[in-house]
């Protein structure tokens, strides 16, 4: 893997609007899909929730000469055949895409680590959570915004569960607030173990290494429900791991959206759906991570 380099696996369900095929093939069947895209495969697909999100991402190659910094890879279950009309809207919105995976309606998820993606974004949250399983960075774009604060790639992330592991958030939900409080203020000083997004966090702060920090295309947030004392061993856990983030908001339980849209964020990856709703509230392009023990429950 080049380390240097951002790799981003994403479906063409993301990527473009294919909600009027979908509904075909759910309506129609296969065959009905199939016909319906080559018919249509000169038309120009809308864009869908993650396209302005691959726009800043690719934009930031423009930024550094020397290498490209960040490739995005697409992983469709469409079929070669019908796989056409995506690479044809590729081509007419001039988006720098040129590897893919057509899986004729198989789960995309066994490319991600033949193409060495750091992330898997999705529409689907059953091959996002398979891809979760096998131990990569993924989550479900479940809103989206054609609204953009800066030209800086704004990304935000939650903590518990998304960046960090779950070993704290099982004691909130097993033995509520005094509990996981009591329990963070006496681990301060224990760092806590990695949770799906840790690397890929990484690899963002690897591209802003190539940039002086006021010149940087990419801005990173932590933004918790976590408040004093349990902060500490947030900051002593990314002081151990060499993670330098950006911005740190401690909101202690407060809706998430307006911080969000004060950031400026162009996408926010939570475990929690009510995290995830309240930044689309704020139209930020939020990513539900269906991982750890919230999302067992609901399981």
């Amino acid at each position: 893997m080049d380390s240097q380099k951002l790799i981003v696996a994403i479906s063409s369900r993301a990527l473009f609007d294919l909600d009027a095929s979908h509904h075909i093939f759910e309506t129609e069947g296969k065959e009905a899909f199939c016909r319906y895209q080559i018919e249509h495969e000169d038309e120009v697909l809308a864009p869908g929730l993650g396209f302005n999100l691959v726009e800043k991402l690719l934009a930031i190659n423009k930024s550094f000469s020397k290498q490209p910094l960040v490739e995005i890879i697409l992983l469709s279950q469409n079929n070669a055949d019908t796989g056409l009309r995506i690479f044809n809207s590729i081509r007419d919105y001039k988006l720098d895409i040129t590897r893919a995976a057509f899986t004729s309606g198989r789960s995309p998820h066994a490319y991600i680590s033949a193409f060495s993606a750091h992330i898997f974004l999705s529409t689907n949250t059953n091959d996002v959570t398979k891809a979760l399983d096998a131990g990569f960075a993924a989550a479900t774009i479940v809103s989206g915004t054609s609204e953009s604060h800066s030209e800086q790639l704004r990304i935000a992330f939650d903590g518990d569960s998304v960046l960090f592991s779950d070993e704290s958030e099982r004691i909130y939900q097993q033995q509520g607030l005094d509990a996981f409080t009591e329990n963070e203020r006496n681990e301060a000083k224990t760092p806590l173990s990695g949770g799906p997004f840790k690397n890929f966090l990484n690899t963002l702060q690897l591209i802003q290494a190539h940039f002086p920090p006021t010149k940087s295309p990419i801005r990173t947030a932590l933004v918790t429900a976590r408040a004093a004392p349990a902060h500490e061993r947030v900051v002593r856990t990314l002081r151990s791991w060499g993670i330098r983030i950006d911005e740190a908001l401690f909101l202690g339980g407060l809706p998430k959206g307006a911080f969000l849209n004060a950031f400026g964020a162009d996408i926010f990856f939570d475990d929690q759906q009510g995290h995830c709703d309240s930044a689309a509230k704020h139209k930020i392009t939020a990513a539900h991570v269906p991982h750890g023990v919230a999302n067992q429950k609901i399981k």
